[in-house]
């Protein structure tokens, strides 16, 4: 194939659709996952996966049917291997990181073990931290023969990022923030979020960058007492995090929090933001800049992609 030759390619991971798009791909898409929706015109494409859980309940609900289906052995998630050869995909996109968040490599391999000619290639994402966010959209731009649009996204992301960075140094403090990933049961946003954090002017309490997300126990919220708590728990929207943060809210010592005494919680739209690796971890920073430094920022997130939590009545 040669590098004018126009290429079929399915994206099975939200991040990854965003990449193509961002290098100026989108028209190759073929096939999306269940979670992939943004820009808009991906939901027109066929589906090729979905959960084999509810997602509907509450954090914990959720969580406990991950953890059954995934104590049997079997994947999250199930990909539709014949729609998939259907397609005639020359690439593939998916991931190897969380084998919660998306499917995976394993999912995919076993999809298209009876049939994948050696013609199709996979690139597997790992966004372990921003670093590797980086280099995936270099692979993906590699392997859809454009290595300099994925340049040339790589250095407009960073130049964007190095701006607000630059912007927040110059605040008079840098308050102490819990990014919480997940409600019930309790986790604190790892991998690129400790980055964005320091770079949006904050100091990062929970989760080390490049290393997974950890369960935090409650008591040690508390112990911590952080200046700015913000929720953004992944595939929920602004809406489901307002209602699932009452969990929270209903936790013992919530009210004696510095954050909550001084109005500086924070739901987010954890759904389209800060959860996807990929072109928009610039306009996740954004929120992050506002939400920490409202004097220094207004990229018009608010009451769009974050909003302060109402005290609970």
């Amino acid at each position: 194939m040669n590098g004018q030759s126009k290429m079929r390619v399915v994206s099975l991971i939200a991040s990854g659709t965003e990449i193509v798009h961002g290098i100026g791909r989108g028209d190759w898409l073929v096939g999306r996952s269940h979670e992939c929706d943004y820009p808009a015109e991906v939901n027109q494409l066929p589906q090729i996966t979905e959960p084999k859980f509810s997602t509907q309940g509450s954090s914990r609900d959720i969580d406990d049917r991950v953890r059954e289906v995934l104590e049997t052995g079997l994947s999250v998630y199930s990909v539709d291997a014949d729609k998939l050869r259907a397609l005639r995909p020359d690439v593939i996109v998916t991931q190897d990181q969380c084998e919660v968040c998306a499917v995976t490599l394993k999912d995919v391999e076993q999809a298209v073990c009876g049939w994948m000619s050696e013609s199709v290639k996979i690139v597997s994402l790992r966004p372990e931290g921003l670093e590797e966010v980086w280099c995936d959209i270099t692979r993906v731009a590699e392997a859809l023969i454009c290595s300099d649009r994925g340049e040339n996204l790589i250095a407009q992301m960073r130049a964007r990022m190095t701006e607000i960075k630059e912007t927040a140094e110059s605040s008079c403090g840098r308050p102490t923030i819990a990014c919480i990933e997940w409600i019930d049961p309790l986790m604190a946003a790892a991998n690129w979020m400790p980055s964005l954090v320091e770079m949006a002017g904050g100091e990062n309490l929970f989760g080390e960058a490049g290393k997974h997300s950890p369960y935090i126990d409650w008591d040690d919220l508390v112990a911590a007492d952080p200046e700015v708590i913000i929720v953004l728990p992944c595939g929920f929207v602004m809406s489901r995090v307002v209602k699932e943060a009452r969990h929270l809210q209903a936790q013992s010592g919530w009210n004696d929090l510095r954050a909550v005494r001084g109005g500086r919680v924070f739901v987010t739209d954890g759904h389209q933001f800060f959860n996807r690796p990929g072109p928009r971890l610039v306009e996740s920073l954004e929120i992050l800049a506002e939400i920490l430094h409202p004097e220094l920022f207004n990229f018009g997130h608010r009451d769009r992609a974050w909003a302060p939590l109402k005290t609970a009545c």
